[in-house]
């Protein structure tokens, strides 16, 4: 069966839909001093395939409850969906003292699960600190699905060179376009950072902004602001993981974006893709 955490009620459905496997109905709730409760009253399989974005600590907890209740429940084989792995970018210690935090989270998962599918995490090698064998999952190329069919001499950019991989999945998958990355370039003097495309011109072009996450939408918008300056036809965002924290989304139309374009990893209303089809062919892998 599968099985929703509650931050991923319609993946876990889109998911059920994709490999006809029946979706469980768990029930999430709250004691008054606060703790959570997620249960599976009507789990009822020898296998778990369990969903859950980590998109807030609340979230993590929910998805160690959901491991150990089909467990409690007869699954005998459990496999996690971590769509939105949240602290999957603290992957190292930054300074004296601090943890890696994406580790101890994998650690945690690993102790209910006999393997993990990540969807795009900020650096594949997160996929290693799992105790449990674990994989990573690109599902970049279905942000094409969505994009207008009309791009004008499209450019797929990445906001810097290490993510140029994934604008190019965006554009095989659309079938047309160049790509390129934005350079930052640091005032030494003042400190301040400006961004520009590195080589490819944008003016009268429809640019698309490629990234695997937006979270608070600062840097993006930023790059937005370049692009419309120099004459850009249209600017669309696209991106894996739609944190769109705060205001995030008001800096980015401020700043000039025609639309964003995300996926059913974190639900948000700019949700207009499914990674399901990408997470059903890593489960069918095993």
């Amino acid at each position: 069966m599968i099985v929703p955490g509650s931050s991923s009620q319609q993946l876990a459905a889109a998911l059920a839909a994709e490999t006809g496997r029946a979706l469980a109905t768990p029930t999430y709730d709250r004691f008054p001093d606060g703790e959570g409760l997620a249960a599976v009253p009507d789990f009822d399989a020898d296998e778990a395939v369990i969903v859950a974005a980590t998109d807030s600590d609340e979230a993590w907890v929910e998805l160690l409850q959901l491991q150990d209740a089909v467990r409690e429940a007869g699954a005998t084989d459990v496999t996690t969906v971590v769509p939105y792995m949240g602290y999957a970018r603290q992957d190292d210690s930054f300074g004296d003292g601090e943890p890696v935090s994406a580790r101890a989270m994998a650690r945690a998962i690993s102790t209910g699960t006999d393997r993990v599918r990540l969807v795009n995490p900020h650096e594949a090698t997160v996929a290693d600190f799992f105790d449990v064998p674990a994989e990573a999952v690109d599902a970049a190329g279905v942000l094409a699905d969505p994009l207008p069919a009309d791009l004008d001499d499209p450019l797929f950019l990445a906001p810097d060179e290490g993510a140029i991989d994934a604008a190019a999945t965006v554009r095989d998958a659309y079938g047309a376009g160049e790509t390129d990355y934005f350079e930052k370039h640091r005032d030494r003097e003042t400190g301040a950072v400006a961004v520009s495309p590195s080589d490819a011109p944008v003016a009268d072009r429809d640019v698309v902004v490629v990234d695997d996450i937006i979270a608070t939408g600062s840097t993006m918008s930023e790059s937005v602001a370049v692009l419309t300056d120099r004459g850009a036809a249209r600017v669309l965002t696209a991106c894996v993981h739609p944190v769109l924290a705060a205001n995030a989304v008001t800096k980015l139309r401020a700043a000039g974006v025609d639309r964003i374009v995300g996926t059913d990893t974190v639900e948000r209303g700019c949700s207009v893709v499914s990674v399901a089809p990408a997470v059903a062919d890593a489960l069918d892998s095993r």
